[in-house]
């Protein structure tokens, strides 16, 4: 590295930054642009910017006079516009000026939001592709002005020359790269074809497309947006929505639901995916910026709620990032994202008032989404809450027609419970909802607004057994015994035995345990063996007397009624033990290493009682 000479640069002058132009390059390809394939759309961004300030200078000019020609034939890609061209000093100011766009000149600054780039870097995106950039252009503005050549190096180094009239009979611009052999995946002719259909399909200015082969072109964008055609019927346009949404997305939507907001002239379709996603899982959605494809993947355009469409859109106002590939983060996206649900909520709406069986198939992929929408969401917790399905005694039903036939509603704390309760509670005529999923316990709680003959409470152990009838004296009293051996048993779990009669009949034994109680007596258990530590003083701190667990026998079953009859006293603890760990098991809850061991063993001690008995 060499250093100026002090001399020359006397201490507090002005220098000027020197640019490692293959270094920034580099920069744009691993940390701005995502792939090289963006060069193309750049070239297509500053022709259409071009074009749109062409339009400006003749605002008379039919719609189409001006256009875009692309062409690649595996040795060259062009891209040719008609738009408002560049004089000598246009080139020197803004081509040869790293981080300056022309869209910021004086004379078109008033148009500024009519264009699509606004960061003055895109054309540097064509050195990701090719070594020079080859630039012919002719002002619109100046018409006597001559057609102006300039060639950009890759290693920053350029050379302009002014041509005659000849060379560029009518204003305009074309940008001629020669690729790099690397290069070749993205400069394919068909890969140009593919890569400006991509990226221009929604353009509003006409682009054909040549490879070379003879004819005038293909158009990349025949149609104008699917949004902004004439059908003959309403049936007719749904149809097309739909046709163009399975298109883009590859599934045939559930229903298709335009999109329409003037104030920032947003257009476009939200397409429901006719499957459940998982919850909270965002899928990307394409946004156009003035016809311009900016995005595929724009999770921020939709609240969270909304993962069960995907959007295509276009918009004259939201802003892009520098690197044209998602949105910046401003108050006019936030009034859009807000503006959006807005639209899904009356979709919504609609589809309740007046289109049951659109509602119910919706209900059926996508009731997580609308219950979380719906916690936050007063009007759709009114409109739908009643149909929306919950797990409960009575199965998968919804809480309309759950209500009806039980006034009083208990809902679980969460799912473990519910399965521990569920068959018996449904035997002892208790309507019970399973509030372990997300957003369940909160929603039924709040039933009672829609329907306030109804009554919801939270189940708790004593609400369950106090629907359990008890057993008459003398079979209590002859049960003592085997009752007294199996609270020696499993007084290591904290648990507690007693003697019921319940239906089903089948069911040998109910386990009542609630997880914070677990938890409590896990605490517990860690401060005595922490005794004495500073870990165990904060734990003694915390303890509380925590409930016990309830394991409570069915004298109804046959079973049972055989093991409280056992004399033998290691026989009646091992039953006793099998009985705990069985109906662990049944409550589907997580076992502990002892609980585990304890079924282990019981099972191996009662088929060493049967083959001791057999022998």
């Amino acid at each position: 590295m060499t250093l100026p000479d002090a001399s020359s640069n006397p201490a507090g002058a002005d220098r000027t930054f020197q640019v490692d132009l293959r270094g920034l390059v580099d920069l744009l390809s691993h940390h701005l642009y995502s792939s090289p394939r963006v060069y193309l759309r750049e070239l297509l961004q500053n022709a259409v910017d071009a074009l749109t300030a062409r339009h400006t200078l003749e605002p008379a000019a039919p719609e189409g006079a001006f256009g875009i020609r692309l062409y690649a034939d595996g040795s060259v890609v062009r891209v040719e516009d008609d738009g408002v061209g560049l004089t000598e000093a246009d080139v020197h100011t803004f081509l040869a000026t790293i981080g300056r766009s022309s869209k910021r000149a004086e004379q078109v600054a008033e148009q500024r939001g009519d264009f699509i780039g606004q960061f003055g870097i895109g054309l540097l995106s064509c050195f990701l592709v090719a070594d020079e950039i080859h630039v012919v252009s002719r002002s619109a503005r100046t018409p006597d002005a001559p057609a102006v050549e300039w060639r950009g190096r890759g290693d920053g180094s350029y050379t302009l020359r002014t041509l005659r009239a000849s060379a560029r009979p009518r204003p305009g611009t074309t940008v001629t790269l020669t690729p790099r052999a690397d290069a070749g995946e993205w400069t394919r002719p068909t890969q140009v074809r593919a890569l400006a259909r991509h990226f221009g399909s929604l353009l509003r200015h006409p682009v054909t497309f040549s490879d070379g082969t003879g004819g005038t072109g293909t158009a990349v964008n025949p149609e104008p947006a699917p949004w902004a055609r004439t059908h003959p019927t309403p049936g007719a346009r749904s149809r097309a929505l739909a046709a163009y949404g399975e298109e883009v997305f590859g599934f045939t939507p559930l229903d298709t639901i335009e999109l329409d907001l003037p104030a920032v002239g947003l257009k476009g379709i939200a397409c429901v995916l006719p499957q459940a996603v998982p919850a909270g899982r965002r899928h990307g959605h394409r946004v156009h910026v003035k016809g311009m494809l900016l995005s595929e993947q724009a999770e921020e355009i939709l609240p969270e709620w909304a993962f069960f469409v995907r959007c295509v859109v276009d918009a004259e106002s939201l802003r892009p990032t520098a690197s044209r590939e998602s949105l910046y983060e401003d108050d006019t996206l936030a009034a859009v994202r807000d503006a959006l649900a807005e639209r899904l909520r009356a979709w919504i709406a609609r589809a309740a008032a007046s289109d049951p069986d659109l509602l119910a198939r919706f209900l059926h992929a996508h009731h997580l989404a609308v219950k979380s929408l719906a916690v936050h969401d007063d009007e759709i917790l009114r409109m739908l809450l009643p149909w929306l399905p919950f797990e409960t005694t009575d199965g998968h039903t919804t809480l309309d027609a759950f209500a009806r036939t039980h006034r009083t509603v208990l809902v679980t704390a969460n799912v473990e419970e519910f399965r521990q309760v569920a068959a018996i509670a449904s035997a002892a005529g208790l309507g019970v909802v399973n509030g372990g999923y997300t957003y369940d316990r909160e929603l039924v709680h709040r039933l009672p607004e829609i329907r306030p003959e109804t009554s919801v409470a939270d189940l708790d152990p004593a609400t369950l057994t106090a629907h359990l009838d008890p057993v008459d004296r003398e079979t209590e009293l002859a049960a003592a015994a085997y009752l007294a051996r199996a609270r020696e048993a499993l007084a290591v779990f904290d648990c507690d035995v007693a003697l019921r009669t319940f239906q089903p009949a089948s069911a040998p034994a109910l386990l009542v345990d609630s997880r914070e109680a677990r938890h409590e007596r896990t605490r517990s258990q860690l401060a005595r063996e922490q005794e004495g530590g500073l870990w165990g003083d904060i734990l003694g701190a915390l303890r509380q007397e925590a409930p016990r667990a309830q394991l409570i026998l069915n004298q109804l079953n046959p079973l049972v009624r055989a093991a409280v009859a056992i004399d033998e006293p290691e026989l009646a603890r091992t039953s006793a033990e099998a009985l705990y760990g069985q109906a662990a098991l049944l409550s589907r809850r997580p076992l502990r290493p002892a609980e585990s061991s304890l079924i282990n063993r019981s099972f191996l001690d009662l088929l060493a009682h049967a083959l001791r008995k057999d022998h």
